[in-house]
């Protein structure tokens, strides 16, 4: 066991070696970077557009001199070759130094601190709600497999899967927040908020994150119950069951004593990962429809300003942690079924 783990951590260095690199030198062929965008603002607000000659011209469109182009590059360090650049970039990732946003005026670190609240508020009730609810409803599922509960169930669940989040989102906010006004539109707290008892806040807070965590919910939701009713299906047709029927236990021993703890391999070794994953990924058109700053909105943002230390520094920070989860999702194969060897 330990020399698999000291295995797969050693196998993490090339392949954040390998993402960052792809990264890197994609962006190098990306037009408009962040000094072509400071140019571009500064010239739109050295005068803005006038009237020249019955049409319009920019009053900074002289250009920049030399000497000032030189001191952007340098404050943004492309003053150097991209090589440099690139190792420079790895040494402060040693370290965990994320760099220093260009366009925000602050760290890498601060940034995600400042937005992961609201990312951890989506993540979290995301990951209960969906494994809260749908792993039960799998089992009922299966017990009552080819039921007209069974099917009923199938049809709303994969009917909630086919609609993407977003479009669910658009939806939820039109009807329950635009026509019958039940719940706001944007933001995860009031304006108030600090003025209101903590009985107001929480309720004010449930109130406003109800809507996009429903529509967070849906795709994750259908296939946990789906994945769970298969699992136990597939343990329910074994033989120990029929063994353990008759011996004389009840439905209700052989369900939750011998079936449970087998079909739930494949859902809990996957808890790690759609716990982690809850917080960082998939937010990002939900966090913009519902106007919440999390972490989602921070990377799209980030890419469209080419603010090149927060792009690369979030990247390697969620494939750390990724990689970090696969291993503690491979790991929990052996905590929760010890017949399986590494070797």
């Amino acid at each position: 066991m330990l020399a698999y783990i000291l295995k797969r951590l050693l196998l993490m260095l090339p392949t954040l070696f390998g993402v960052l690199l792809l990264t890197f030198v994609v962006i190098q062929f990306v037009p408009g970077g962040p000094v072509e965008q400071y140019l571009a603002e500064a010239r739109a607000g050295a005068g803005g557009a006038v009237a020249e000659g019955g049409g319009l011209a920019y009053r900074g469109a002289q250009g920049v001199d030399e000497k000032r182009l030189t001191e952007i590059k340098k404050l943004y360090g492309f003053d150097k070759p991209a090589h440099e650049r690139f190792w420079l970039m790895l040494k402060n990732y040693a370290r965990f130094d994320l760099g220093r946003s260009f366009f925000q005026n602050k760290d890498v670190w601060q940034l995600i601190r400042e937005k992961l609240p609201v990312s951890i508020s989506l993540g979290l009730w995301t990951f209960f709600i969906s494994y809260g609810i749908s792993v039960p409803l799998g089992v009922a599922k299966a017990v009552r497999a080819g039921s007209r509960f069974d099917l009923v169930t199938t049809l709303l669940v994969l009917a909630g899967y086919a609609i993407p989040g977003f479009v669910l989102g658009v939806a939820l906010l039109v009807v329950f927040g635009g026509q019958l006004g039940w719940f706001p539109l944007r933001g995860l707290t009031s304006g108030n908020w600090d003025e209101l008892s903590w009985p107001a806040r929480i309720m004010d807070y449930l109130w406003h994150i109800t809507l996009p965590v429903t529509a967070m919910v849906m795709g994750s939701f259908a296939v946990t119950a789906m994945l769970t009713k298969n699992s136990f299906l597939e343990e329910i047709r074994k033989q120990y069951v029929l063994t353990a029927r008759a011996k004389g236990l009840s439905e209700r021993q052989v369900l939750w004593k011998h079936v449970f703890r087998n079909a739930l391999i494949p859902i809990v070794t996957g808890f790690p990962a759609a716990f982690i994953g809850a917080f960082f990924t998939g937010a990002l058109l939900i966090e913009t429809l519902f106007s919440l700053d999390g972490l989602g909105l921070l990377s799209y943002e980030s890419v469209i300003r080419r603010d090149y230390p927060v792009v690369l520094g979030t990247l390697y920070l969620f494939t750390l942690i990724g990689l970090v989860t696969k291993l503690v999702s491979d790991l929990t194969y052996v905590w929760v079924d010890p017949r399986v060897k590494f070797d």
